[in-house]
């Protein structure tokens, strides 16, 4: 009998079969990649898009949206893990495959998907959209993480944390060192509190509404959601959490405006400013600024219900846009502008209220954008720094004497929140300027853990809120 006798028939080619699901989720993590884009801005076209398909369910969306969102919240770590596993250094390897593999990793090591379907399903998708080639490397590599869970694989890539304890908690909570770093310099504290950080970082938030005053209430947002979806505030009187599966689109109050998604601790952004005391009038408030509107519509609000009001004012025309929406049905005056904050087209001291949340880094919302942590680069704080003190000065020069200016940022670095504070006080870079702050903690009752004052940070694992910072300062000249 020859040779060729003794060889098997080659097996018949199968075509890779199409998972909807997985497809999507790559497919949002390459706009990622690609586009810059952020995953709360590309999945929801997505997911309508594939709802309109019968074979696309309620099930599906939330597999895709738990599949894109715990990839790149944890993609430091699951790329760690994937280094040990290849004979190339990661920036080496194609992208796609990269994505491939991440997704792979995060059904094995994150989710209770059983090791084989995900090995199998990552293996088809590969088929489908990186080819028969490459669907090889990723089974292989696959196979390899699949044969340890989480914690081992821990041991495995992260240092001891007594030798180096940020490279440590910057692998195990999948977050740039740097970042750890600075969070950790921002929170204090040893070694809990910031893995709490860390770890609340890596959760997903809440859906919270706000019903803004005058026009709905919290009451009428928790009977419209029923009480299995919906639960009060923790510490926002306007504030409504939903539960999950909670449809925000399916209220009247969110559909007319009347409320809106809003985090809670911008919601007390806003309350602090409105209830700071002032002397004098209060006639006149600005938001300088307001895009994309959620502190501007509750400003306005409350504005309303004082007889006074707002002029929110925004650089992008686009978010500018957005503002007008939000404040669309405001029963009291309003007025938004497209304007640069600091080239002002308003008369110094006009206003008694002043809120200048200003641009940043954003380290604050990372539960919300995980994205941006790996995005984001030291060398961006200097490119925000002369913005942020120029919008401060600005704003106190807007306010009249003994009225309020509330500086906010989305982000608990230092070096965007007391730093610049200090050096606008201070004259550091620019005129000095007459203000003094005030304590912004009794004017946010209730909630604990504030910190020393007389300026506010919340915090994800304490609060159950964005990372936002507050300083209150009152012009006195």
């Amino acid at each position: 009998m020859n040779e060729q006798a003794h060889r098997r028939p080659p097996k018949p080619y199968r075509r890779p079969k199409k998972d909807p699901v997985r497809i999507l989720a790559f497919e949002a993590l390459r706009a990622v990649d690609e586009r810059d884009a952020y995953a709360n801005l590309v999945l929801p076209p997505l997911l309508k898009k594939a709802r309109e398909k019968d074979d696309f369910d309620g099930r599906d969306a939330a597999l895709a949206t738990e599949l894109v969102y715990g990839t790149l919240r944890r993609q430091g770590t699951y790329d760690a893990i994937i280094a040990t596993c290849i004979d190339r250094p990661l920036r080496e390897v194609d992208p796609p495959v990269l994505d491939v593999l991440a997704l792979g990793a995060h059904q094995l090591l994150g989710t209770r998907i059983p090791s084989h379907a995900a090995v199998s399903a990552s293996v088809e998708l590969a088929r489908v959209v990186l080819g028969d080639g490459r669907a090889r490397f990723v089974n292989a590599v696959l196979r390899k993480i699949a044969q340890d869970d989480l914690d081992a694989w821990l041991e495995r890539v992260a240092p001891p944390y007594d030798e180096d304890a940020e490279d440590y908690l910057a692998v195990v909570h999948s977050h740039p060192r740097w970042i750890v770093s600075a969070l950790w310099d921002s929170l204090g504290g040893g070694r809990a509190g910031i893995e709490d950080l860390l770890e609340a970082d890596n959760e997903r938030p809440e859906v919270t509404l706000v019903a803004r005053p005058g026009r709905s209430t919290a009451d009428e947002l928790l009977e419209a959601l029923g009480e299995e979806s919906g639960l009060p505030g923790r510490w926002s009187p306007y504030a409504v959490r939903l539960a999950e599966g909670g449809e925000p689109g399916a209220i009247d109050a969110v559909r007319e405006g009347r409320a809106g998604v809003q985090d809670e601790g911008s919601q007390l952004v806003a309350i602090a400013l409105a209830n700071a005391p002032l002397d004098g009038p209060d006639e006149r408030w600005l938001d300088g600024c307001a895009g994309p509107g959620g502190k501007a519509a509750l400003l306005a609000a409350l504005a309303a219900q004082r007889g006074a009001s707002l002029l929110a004012s925004e650089k992008q025309p686009h978010r500018a846009r957005l503002v007008e929406r939000a404040l669309a049905g405001n029963p009291g005056p309003y007025q938004v502008i497209t304007a640069d904050g600091t080239r002002p087209p308003w008369l110094p001291g006009s206003f008694d209220r002043v809120l200048m949340d200003v641009p940043c880094t954003g380290l604050g919302a990372l539960r919300r954008r995980p994205e941006a942590r790996w995005r984001r680069r030291p060398e961006d704080l200097e490119g925000f720094a002369p913005l942020q003190r120029a919008l401060l000065r600005e704003a106190l020069s807007a306010v009249r004497v003994g009225g309020v200016v509330g500086y906010a940022t989305c982000s608990p670095h230092l070096a965007e929140t007391r730093v610049v504070v200090d050096d606008v006080l201070r004259g550091r870079g620019g005129p000095a300027v007459e203000a003094e702050l005030l304590d912004a903690r009794p004017l946010i009752p209730g909630v604990p853990a504030l910190g020393e004052g007389p300026d506010v940070q919340l915090w994800p694992h304490l609060h159950g809120t964005d990372a936002m910072y507050l300083a209150l300062l009152r012009r006195t000249a």
